[in-house]
């Protein structure tokens, strides 16, 4: 009889660590449920489920968790990895553009982690692992309400932790510094005068790191996947990874 295939859900599904961390389940043998707000790609894996929906709006991760047990009635991996990010001056940011970064990046991962919950306890425990930030920890002008949801995020993971340990769930979170993705270059592109290039702003972010570039998406899913692992990190629950290449290692005054 063939081994009963492990499951894992992931957020964010379309996006540039989303897309690699599907990969790096699916090649360690994941069946992988995918969302996205984002249209299904042709590299998903051909076993896995992909669901496209806008996680901020409650109703719809009941619909994306109803599809999800259908597909699988248990859980081994959680993997909330979807954002958004508004970047503009806290005093210009509106209410609807706050709630928005909110119900995308912390509200969401409050309700799914509900619903995932008797998925994951079905299968006797299993992890959660949270994609904060950077920012979470320390951030910059003009892009507070990301901040204070990767912050929360962490904050959650935390408390998570604590509930969830008596179902052996384990809960951690990693926190990714400047990486190259599609939401880190549209970031760059804010319509300010004399802004530079693309290329020349991921070279300023990778100075700033002690490694002297900026990651691959890859890099983050190996993290995740790590956290993910009880092999791996069996021991490990409630914890922040910071995988920044040392860009908040370095002190500002050097």
């Amino acid at each position: 009889m063939a081994e009963k295939k492990k499951t894992v859900l992931i957020t964010g599904a379309a996006g540039g660590v989303g897309r690699a961390t599907v990969a790096y389940f699916a090649k360690r043998g994941f069946q992988v449920i995918g969302v996205d707000r984002l249209p299904g790609y042709e590299s998903f894996p051909q076993d896995g489920l992909y669901i496209q929906a806008d996680i901020s709006v409650p109703e719809n991760l009941e619909m994306i968790f109803e599809k999800a047990n259908q597909f699988s009635e248990t859980l081994d991996v959680l993997v909330n990895n979807a954002a958004f990010q508004v970047t503009k001056p806290l005093i210009e940011t509106s209410v609807e553009e706050w709630d928005a970064v909110m119900g995308s990046n912390l509200r969401s991962v409050f309700l799914g982690v509900k619903l995932a919950y008797p998925m994951l306890k079905a299968e006797g425990g299993g992890a959660i692992v949270n994609v904060s930030s950077v920012h979470a920890v320390a951030t910059s002008a003009n892009i507070a309400a990301y901040a204070a949801s990767k912050g929360g995020l962490l904050a959650l993971t935390r408390a998570m932790a604590i509930e969830f340990a008596p179902d052996n769930i384990r809960v951690n979170a990693v926190l990714p510094g400047a990486v190259d993705t599609p939401m880190l270059r549209a970031g760059f592109h804010r319509g300010r005068p004399g802004e530079p290039s693309e290329e020349a702003q991921l070279a300023a972010l990778a100075a700033k790191t002690v490694n002297g570039r900026v990651a691959n998406p890859e890099e983050i899913a190996s993290v995740i996947y790590f956290l993910a692992d009880p092999s791996a990190s069996s021991f490990i629950t409630g914890q922040g990874l910071l995988a920044d290449g040392g860009a908040t290692c370095r002190l500002s005054t050097e």
